[in-house]
């Protein structure tokens, strides 16, 4: 029987030569895939600095923007209701900032809400107007004041400008709520300066002037309340004028004139309202569309809007634009709670998206959103 030969020691050597190189050329590739992966993870970091970067440049670019475009005044209607005590309108109120004033027009119910909802805090409040002492427009005021004075540990007191009766009304407040702000005080340890309201009774004309800011009282009618007074505030070569409650009234168009912005009471009825219904005199109070329009027409305003709507049996506010449009085909937006205006070259009107009614005002009127 022929013997098997033995293994050749060749074999085995060349078994771990190829072992080695297997090895080698895997540490190859290990150190290939690792130089890979470390460019790879240079080129993310590089472009997240560099996004990051140019987040930073963009951003600071838009706040210098932001600066440079800030509007001379910006007027947003806090309230535009009327007693009526819905959710959608709140209380007549209207807040003015003008160069480093802030000013509130009457404070209607839930004017306080309506500022803590822009990020407006009591304490930056410079001074309070009223146009007239009817409840509507005033009734907000015990809030506004004796919270926003605890929240806000406002630390000097607040001035009211107002009509006779003014001074009366203020007395009688303190008095009324002399416990609560006596323990405030001592409890909460809040400035006792901020608890004090300071009131002044107005006569037509000028009636504040400060840091380059002027407002000008005028008489409005809304007999048989009087006086009852409009306002126009001036800034820098611009001015916006707010009507208050008030008849078609010739003073108003009088102050009115040359102003960018115009604020008007709007009332509105069927034709059929007969004078012997009780809600007759409301609207003999107020402006009617079809007069409003003719006020506009002589002021001439780069835009109007309305606010402080009356409605006396009608519900479709989409009537108050058409039947204004009768004597003015100029701008004319029908005013929202919430709805700003900013006043420069131009006047241009903002509100929020979800506000179905502001869009609708708009685009009837013909303006632009600019949110």
């Amino acid at each position: 029987m022929k013997k098997l030969d033995k293994p050749s020691s060749c074999w085995w050597a060349n078994l771990t030569i190829i072992q080695i190189k297997k090895q080698k050329e895997n540490e190859m590739m290990r150190q290939a895939i690792y130089v890979l992966l470390t460019f790879l993870l240079m080129v993310v970091f590089t472009i997240d600095f560099s996004v990051i970067a140019q987040t930073k440049s963009l951003n600071n670019s838009n706040k210098d923007s932001l600066q440079v475009s800030d509007p001379v005044i910006k007027v947003t209607l806090l309230g535009t209701g009327t007693p009526q005590p819905i959710m959608e309108r709140f209380g007549a109120s209207i807040l003015v900032q003008a160069g480093s004033e802030t000013f509130l027009f009457d404070a209607g119910r839930g004017c306080l809400q309506r500022l803590r909802q822009l990020k407006v805090s009591y304490d930056k409040i410079n001074a309070l107007f009223l146009t007239h002492l009817h409840s509507d427009h005033i009734v907000g005021l015990p809030d506004l004041w004796l919270t926003g004075w605890l929240i806000s540990k406002r630390a000097t007191p607040l001035k009211v400008f107002g009509p006779t009766g003014t001074d009366n009304m203020i007395e009688h407040l303190q008095k009324a709520f002399v416990y609560d702000i006596k323990i405030r005080i001592e409890d909460d340890k809040a400035p006792e300066d901020g608890s004090k309201l300071l009131a002044t009774e107005i006569q037509q004309g000028v009636v504040y002037e400060k840091n380059g800011v002027k407002v000008i009282a005028f008489l409005v009618d809304h007999y048989p309340v009087v006086p009852a007074f409009g306002y126009r505030i001036e800034y820098d070569g611009h001015s916006v004028v707010l009507s208050g409650d008030t008849r078609y009234s010739e003073n108003l168009i009088n102050f009115a004139k040359g102003t960018d912005l115009l604020i008007h009471e709007v009332a509105i009825a069927p034709d059929t309202l007969s004078k012997s219904d009780s809600k007759y005199n409301i609207l003999a109070h107020h402006t009617a569309p079809e007069q409003s329009g003719k006020i506009f027409n002589k002021v001439k305003p780069k835009l109007a809007a309305y606010s402080h709507i009356v409605k006396i049996y009608v519900r479709d506010e989409q009537e108050i634009l058409k039947r204004t449009k009768i004597n003015y085909s100029g701008p004319l937006i029908l005013g929202e709670d919430l709805m700003s205006f900013s006043i420069d070259d131009t006047v241009s009107a903002s509100a929020r998206k979800n506000n179905n009614a502001c869009t609708r005002g708009r685009k009837s009127a013909g303006i632009e959103d600019s949110y």
